[in-house]
């Protein structure tokens, strides 16, 4: 699938209808800003600490920027089974298709693929072994961490941090 302008800006606009009745734990002051933010070529690489601290919740803040990690098991999108697709909460920018996640037992939402040009990897070694991390293309926000136990077509498991994501589904969407 190959995101266009118009995916980017159909997916911001789906956004900013679903957060009249999102049940996100950002407020729905923050959630505009960012998905108006997303959809005026916001330099994101310019934000300073203090703006990303001003758009995120705390918990946002310390998975996305800080490169934390939420409790397993505490994310609402582990029961997310709609069609749609899953978007940096940072910044937006489709992520995952909702047809590439699968249970992975972990209690985090996890991937088989990504979407085209979405995430950029580099090696983590917070955990004295090396592992592949990975984050949102667009912002740089920590999403989680690529292992090499998934299912087919890839074999790959994106373990992702459900508080740096966002759901659009796809009827929002159209």
């Amino acid at each position: 699938m190959t995101i266009s302008r118009r995916h980017l800006l159909q997916a911001g606009a789906a956004l900013t209808a679903m957060t009249a009745c999102s049940a996100s734990s950002r407020d729905e002051e923050t959630k505009m800003s960012n998905t108006a933010a997303a959809q005026s070529g916001t330099d994101w690489a310019s934000l300073s600490d203090a703006e990303w601290k001003k758009r995120l919740t705390e918990e946002e803040y310390r998975v996305l920027r800080k490169e934390g990690t939420e409790r397993s098991g505490t994310s609402p999108l582990n029961q997310e089974k709609r069609q749609g697709q899953f978007v940096c909460a940072g910044c937006a920018l489709p992520l995952f298709a909702s047809d590439t996640k699968f249970e992975s037992g972990t209690g985090w939402p996890s991937f088989f693929d990504h979407l085209p040009g979405a995430v950029e990897t580099k090696t983590d070694f917070k955990l004295i072994y090396p592992r592949k991390e990975y984050h949102c293309a667009r912002c740089g926000g920590h999403q989680g961490h690529v292992f090499n136990d998934g299912p087919e077509p890839t074999g790959l498991r994106y373990c992702n941090n459900g508080v740096a994501l966002d759901f659009v589904p796809a009827d929002d969407a159209a």
